[in-house]
């Protein structure tokens, strides 16, 4: 019955984690964002350009990476443009380019891009722009197909997988080598091997598919293979393949040179984490060497716990093999310490992440890491009852232990007497059949403890990788602040009236100043006759000044362009109220001043 019974405890905790893992999969949570954001396009969004330009710039807030198809350009009549190969700008990783055709034709053109950012998720999006004027059609913005939404969620839970993996290998073979107990974990050992194998193909075939969104057969497309496997992420799968390659000659059973063992299994677990830290968030932002440094330790320390608790639980449930006491109490310490590291890495990953109490609730990454709290929260309280399961099979193990050594010594004097065993052997079988009932109850209670453990540990599990899929808080908040940025004014236009005193000595000047803030501005003054029309000038000078400073003039030096005034080169060095003053000669006698304030950010 006990056994019938702990397989119903089984089906249960199975049927539990099964509905937790789809609602956290599939419940709500949104897609995985990337780190990188887009702060500005050239030409902008929805701007209209006399002529045709000769490439297409974007700018982000982290350096990116490009594929061979990062820019689609569509014609009006929804033709795709030949264009250049994918570039940065100069030495700038934080942007992208492309270079466009002779003879594009005019209307609304639409560009649809996408990139790597630098913690190895895609970023993509669209605009539009008009040239000469916008057009009564154009190409519709594009969407998510249906194809990057299979590979996507496919590339998502295959990583589940591979986390999952992880734990079970490095818990398993901690167990096996730390606790000393080798027994049926060995199983779970292989079990977590073939798990972390698999899914590491899985993701590196998935990769190509993952990053353009195209459909599942770019993943044994050749030219998709190569470019994955000289990627970043592609190196560090590929490296995890290495490894896995030098576990399975791995000598978990040895018993001789316990510590030269333990040390290549230390070296081998401390490789495959860092593959991950190399392509996370831990490899982009700030304090890069301490963040990867902190995410193989949280990695590391996670594994050791939550794997080690699944081969607890797979050693408990095996009655016919029963745990020693001091294989449960040596694994409470090694978690303990598991419980430590993951708290103080957790805290600055955490901090790092965030980068302010607002981001708990404002954003996803936020309001995910608040999820996974109070799953560890619960960890915790589930660790604990196991911790006072095994003082009291520790206890009651220690008593036994004590009465079976007083009847051994005592067999031996009482053998062949009136009412006494016959032999020795009978009355040690009869002690340990009473050890093992007395402390059954203290087995069952940890059991259940360590089954709880484990489930609400794959719940942690589940989250921390959906952490990873999700752009940090920092990182949005910035995202936010650069967006915000580039969608304000980049410039300014101010009309000043004139009057020389002469017969057609009316007009208006037009200065159009960007963008309008402390540092480099550009000038482009035109000036109006008293018709309204284009009117050419013999000269025309621009000065600012700050009063409340003392600074200034400073002269733009405008030169004529033929029709128009303008300079590329006007330094503003402090923001406030400035004066703007243009003198306007219209002959060689007659010239005129006139002034308006500008503000300058």
């Amino acid at each position: 019955m006990s056994g019938q019974r702990a397989r119903r405890h089984i089906v249960r905790g199975l049927a539990l984690l099964g509905t937790v893992l789809v609602l956290v999969l599939f419940g709500g949570v949104g897609g995985a964002s990337a780190h990188a954001a887009l702060t500005g396009t050239d030409p902008q969004d929805g701007s209209v350009v006399k002529e045709a330009p000769t490439q297409i710039t974007l700018t982000f807030t982290e350096s990116v990476g490009l594929l061979d198809d990062s820019f689609r350009v569509i014609t009006p009549e929804n033709r795709r443009v030949h264009t250049g190969k994918p570039a940065h700008v100069g030495d700038r990783a934080n942007t992208a380019s492309v270079s466009l055709p002779d003879g594009m034709g005019t209307g609304t053109f639409t560009v649809a891009w996408r990139v790597v950012s630098a913690d190895s998720h895609p970023v993509s999006g669209a605009f539009t722009f008009s040239i000469g004027k916008p057009s009564a059609t154009a190409a519709a913005l594009p969407t998510a197909s249906a194809e990057d939404t299979v590979a996507g969620n496919l590339y998502d839970i295959t990583r589940y997988v591979a986390y999952g993996g992880l734990a079970v290998l490095i818990g398993a073979a901690v167990f096996v080598l730390a606790c000393g107990f080798p027994g049926s974990v060995h199983r779970l050992l292989l079990a977590g091997w073939w798990m972390l194998l698999v899914s590491t193909l899985a993701l590196l075939l998935l990769r190509g598919p993952y990053e353009r969104g195209s459909g599942l057969s770019a993943a044994i497309d050749p030219a998709v293979l190569r470019e994955t496997l000289t990627s970043r992420p592609g190196i560090a799968l590929v490296a995890r393949l290495v490894l896995l390659g030098a576990v399975a000659f791995y000598p978990v059973r040895a018993r001789e040179r316990r510590r030269l063992v333990g040390a290549l299994g230390g070296l081998l677990a401390l490789g495959l984490a860092v593959t991950w830290a190399a392509a996370e968030h831990a490899s982009a932002g700030i304090q890069v060497p301490v963040a990867m440094v902190s995410s193989v330790l949280h990695l590391l320390a996670m594994a050791v716990w939550l794997g080690g608790l699944t081969a607890l639980l797979t050693a408990l449930y095996r009655p016919a093999e029963p745990v020693p006491a001091a294989v449960v109490t040596r694994f409470s310490r090694l978690a303990l310490t598991s419980v430590a590291v993951l708290a103080v890495t957790g805290v600055y990953q955490s901090w790092r992440g965030l980068g302010s109490w607002d981001a708990l609730t404002s954003t996803s990454y936020g309001r995910l890491l608040v999820v996974k709290l109070c799953a560890v929260l619960l960890l915790l309280v589930g660790a604990g009852y196991s911790r006072r399961w095994t003082g009291r099979l520790a206890t009651v193990t220690v008593a036994s232990v004590s009465v079976a050594v007083r009847e051994r010594e005592r067999v031996p004097e009482v053998v062949g007497a009136p009412g006494a065993p016959g032999d020795s052997k009978d009355v040690r079988a009869d002690v340990a059949g009473e050890a093992v009932a007395e402390a059954g109850p203290y087995r069952r209670g940890l059991r259940r403890s360590v089954l709880a453990e484990v489930s609400v540990g794959i719940v942690v599990l589940v989250v921390t990788t959906l952490l990873t899929g999700t752009q940090p808080g920092r990182a949005a908040t910035e995202s936010a602040a650069a967006v915000s940025a580039a969608e304000q004014p980049t410039g300014s236009s101010t009309l000043i009236p004139f009057d020389v005193g002469t017969p057609g000595g009316r007009g208006k000047v037009q200065i159009e100043l960007a963008p309008g803030r402390v540092g480099e501005n550009s000038v482009q003054a035109v000036i109006f006759g008293p018709d309204g029309g284009i009117a050419t000038v013999p000269e025309l000078r621009l000065t600012f000044s700050l009063p409340k400073q003392d600074v200034g003039p400073i002269d733009a030096q405008l030169t004529d362009k033929g029709g128009y005034w303008a300079t590329d080169g006007l330094t503003l060095p402090l923001a406030g109220t400035w004066t703007m003053k243009a003198t306007v000669r219209t002959t060689d006698i007659d010239q005129v001043t006139v002034s308006k304030t500008v503000n300058i950010g």
